[in-house]
């Protein structure tokens, strides 16, 4: 075998024919036919021309011979084609065989052209000239389509791209425009609940006083009654007996020492209630705030309180609350009307994850030197994993259609994370589903990273009485 020599790395300029035929004569002659306008490489057997298929340069168009001793030119053709490398290089073949059924073989095979010896130079010419043009025409197709899936797939990457960060923008903006709305709303509420909650306490103030003062004119009044008692035991037997007579069964009609008794609990409970009518309205005063950006140092502890005494009539009989509170949790600085409005979402989310009846505990505690930690932790039937990714996307909810904004747990994670905190939420082995809220003591000193959103959950409801 010889072959006109190349540079391995280079590729020639001409076109690279490869001639394959055990006959050297046959070599020759196509030698001379094609050197002159094109770069040949040559091969005398099968193996030959399959190691010369596979190498660089790679041949643009093979001159194969059929009739080859070892192995011939159809099982040669069979394998180019059954390797990625060379299967599309287009083949010729050049043989003495002229029967039909040996042409229809061969282009069944896959050969492009079937030429017959001896060979007439303007054909062989005319025909290579033609295969190899219709090659360059199919690699140049094939360069331009391969440019073109690239650019397709570069410009829907940065389609993507785009689409992406645009999604993420509306979705920021669509967080901003919820909480800005909720703020609105709650500024709205607490200048409504200040007006109310001031209207409430005149009468209040108003009632407690009378009260005071009907407790001091009742205790004046039985100790008046008591010396009546005292005359008509010791006249009772003189000339106004039949008086004294009708005044004690008078007495003891409307049963006088049962009323000296009750009427004092009747005015003590009527005064406790007033009290916690009291606390209610002060605790709501404080509780919606939501307009005033002050923050402050807080005590979570009271805010925990302050809020669940709010929630008290919304909780079901069947809802118990424990609470698991450090003893010297320190204070936070933070905005606390919105920290309030985190506890309320979280506890409602609780109870209605619950419907109704369960276990809600709260614990707090102190992470490090600079970090706390609250806990909601409820008894329900906790949250599918399906939805665990999404608990804190805006306007998701497992509520039925009507029942909920999907909102409320949104807006909580973004008050947090507005205190550079961490709100993340998972499943109980136990069953049921916690919410884990971590607060810097100090959030503007604080280079605590936000982190990302993890859900599970539902919207909710709470209560207080019989805290336990």
């Amino acid at each position: 075998m010889t072959s006109i020599p190349c540079e391995p790395a280079t590729r020639p300029a001409a076109p690279v024919v490869l001639l394959v035929d055990d006959q050297r004569v046959n070599l020759i002659l196509l030698r001379g036919l094609l050197s002159p306008d094109y770069h040949l490489l040559e091969a005398d057997s099968g193996a030959q021309a399959l190691a010369l298929a596979a190498a660089d340069p790679r041949p643009d168009l093979i001159l194969l011979d059929i009739m080859m001793p070892d192995m011939d030119g159809y099982e040669v053709l069979r394998r180019l084609r059954a390797q990625p490398a060379t299967c599309e290089i287009p083949v010729i073949f050049v043989t003495a065989m002229t029967e039909e059924n040996d042409e229809r073989v061969g282009l069944t095979l896959g050969a492009v052209d079937y030429l017959t010896k001896p060979l007439r130079s303007p054909i062989l010419l005319a025909r290579v000239r033609t295969q190899l043009e219709l090659k360059q025409g199919r690699d140049e197709l094939q360069l331009r389509n391969d440019s073109l899936e690239v650019a397709v797939q570069q410009r829907t990457q940065s389609l993507s791209e785009a689409l992406a960060h645009q999604r993420e923008l509306n979705q920021r903006l669509e967080q901003a425009q919820l909480q800005l709305l909720q703020s609105e709303k709650m500024a709205s509420l607490g200048q409504f609940a200040a007006g109310v909650a001031h209207e409430i306490n005149n009468p209040i103030s108003f009632v407690r006083s009378n009260l005071g003062t009907l407790k001091t004119y009742f205790e004046d009044v039985m100790a008046v009654v008591q010396a009546g008692d005292a005359v008509c035991r010791q006249a009772g037997a003189g000339p106004a007996g039949a008086a004294v007579a009708d005044y004690q069964r008078l007495c003891q009609d409307k049963d006088l020492p049962y009323l000296r008794e009750d009427l004092v609990q009747v005015l003590d409970e009527s005064r406790e209630g007033l009290d916690r009518v009291s606390r209610i309205v002060a605790d709501l005063k404080n509780f919606s705030r939501f307009g005033r950006e002050d923050w402050a140092w807080v005590d979570l502890h009271e805010g925990l309180h302050a809020t669940l005494r709010l929630m008290a009539g919304q909780r079901p009989p069947g809802c118990e609350v424990q609470l698991d509170l450090a003893p010297e949790l320190p204070l936070v600085k933070c905005i606390a009307p919105q920290m309030h409005q985190v506890f309320m979402n979280l506890l409602t989310n609780a109870v209605q994850a619950m419907q109704g009846r369960g276990c809600i505990r709260i614990a707090t505690r102190r992470l490090d030197e600079s970090r706390v930690e609250l806990r909601f932790e409820d008894s329900g039937p906790g949250i599918a994993a399906e939805h665990l990714g999404r608990i804190f996307d805006p306007f998701f909810t497992t509520q039925a259609v009507g029942q909920g904004m999907g909102l409320g747990l949104s807006i909580s994670w973004g008050i947090v994370h507005r205190h550079a905190g961490q709100l993340t939420a998972h499943n109980r082995e136990q069953g049921g589903a916690c919410f884990v809220l971590q607060l810097p003591l100090d959030p503007q000193a604080s280079s605590a990273a936000p982190s990302s959103r993890v859900g599970l959950g539902a919207p909710v409801l709470l209560p207080t009485e019989g805290i336990s």
